[in-house]
């Protein structure tokens, strides 16, 4: 896949961008972090936070996927069966933690990974390490970028679209990094948390595991014009 060049905007304004908004989030809603902390603690148990390694842009050096830890406000329980094991997610996933995610203030500690440099706050989504051996070579094109508290396919469909799709956004995104396109993510955003749309997929609570693209599998997703 043909890189496109990245405009002034992405290489310099967007990271200054990422920075102030970050910090004007914190000084304003501090307040909001403290109840959501102590709310997680009453119903959900400690630790507040849900940490968990996921993958980030590509070091240019190294050619591979920097991974930093990644923090969410825990929306489950450690409810366990009779041989220790975790309960499916569907039990442990609680009405309040469903009420999180439609709400998407589980992602809000994120604001911290901004700051840190391992996030931005509109790009592709940080998914599972795990994922990455299972991406084709266009997918992994995903990583160019900084990943993000929200993107294109979040504000597009969100879990109810097919990773193949998934993707395809993810990696046009890459190629189109521009201030208008990531203002329209960042309303298109609002919009759908507003309407709580796409939290679940037709198979699970959040989003069915990645498997990786069966050969000849092809996105049906159109690109837009980036004027739209």
């Amino acid at each position: 896949m043909e890189k496109s060049k990245k405009g002034l905007y992405a290489l310099f304004l967007k990271r200054l961008l990422d920075i102030a908004a970050s910090l004007i989030v914190l000084i304003l809603f501090s307040w909001l972090y403290a109840i959501v902390a102590i709310l997680v603690r009453i119903k959900l148990g400690s630790p507040v936070l849900f940490k968990q390694e996921r993958p980030g842009k590509i070091d240019k050096k190294t050619g591979k996927e920097r991974i930093f830890c990644l923090y969410k406000f825990r929306t489950m329980t450690d409810e366990r069966d009779e041989n220790g094991e975790l309960l499916p997610d569907n039990v442990r996933l609680t009405p309040f933690g469903l009420w999180l995610r439609r709400t998407s203030i589980d992602e809000i500690p994120e604001i911290f990974n901004i700051l840190k440099g391992d996030m931005s706050l509109i790009g592709p989504r940080p998914l599972l390490v795990k994922y990455l051996d299972r991406y084709n070579e266009e997918q992994h094109h995903r990583h160019d970028v900084r990943p993000g508290l929200t993107g294109y396919a979040q504000a597009h469909g969100r879990n109810s679209v097919p990773w193949e799709d998934k993707f395809a956004m993810d990696v046009w995104y890459t190629k189109n990094v521009t201030f208008i396109t990531d203002v329209k993510i960042a309303l298109d955003t609002i919009k759908i948390v507003l309407t709580h749309e796409g939290i679940s997929s037709e198979t699970s609570v959040t989003m069915e595991e990645f498997m990786g693209t069966p050969e000849g599998v092809k996105t049906r997703w159109k690109s837009p014009d980036i004027t739209d």
